[in-house]
């Protein structure tokens, strides 16, 4: 009789250990994906420089700068504004908590961006590799 209770006891408390290890793998997708997000939350334009405010989060440990770029689109004339930023890797809080910076974007030589231009602005990851990931763009009048 004591070997029933026994193994009654051992059974309930490996089904205890599974039901909590189910909940653990279940919630752990969600922590991971929250990680290497970006989100561009405002575009600004502060002559000669285009400005964009993002939202990030990224895995610790992981050795990547975050790119933004803008361009004019369709502009109608020869003219043409490029530019570009960065935020270094030791700048960048990585803990997967959501955090926000800003990029300012410097033209390129030139080119030159003005008040009613139509632009694209991507943001994104760029690893020591050359690989970028977790690409956003928007679509903005300055």
């Amino acid at each position: 009789m004591k070997s029933t209770s026994i193994r009654r006891r051992l059974a309930g408390t490996a089904a205890a250990v599974l039901v909590a290890g189910a909940g653990v793998l279940a919630a752990a997708p969600l922590a991971a994906a929250k990680a290497n997000v970006l989100t561009i939350d405002k575009v600004s334009f502060h002559k000669p420089n285009v400005q964009v405010k993002v939202t990030y989060s990224c895995d610790p440990g992981l050795d990547h700068e975050l790119v933004a770029n803008a361009r004019t689109l369709g502009t109608g004339t020869h003219r043409e504004g490029n530019a570009a930023g960065t935020i270094k890797k030791d700048k960048l809080v990585c803990d997967a908590d959501s955090h926000t910076a800003q990029v300012t974007m410097r033209p390129a030589q030139g080119t030159s961006f003005v008040k009613g231009d139509k632009i694209k602005v991507t943001v994104f990851y760029f690893d020591n590799d050359g690989f970028s990931y977790a690409n956003e763009t928007a679509v903005t009048v300055l």
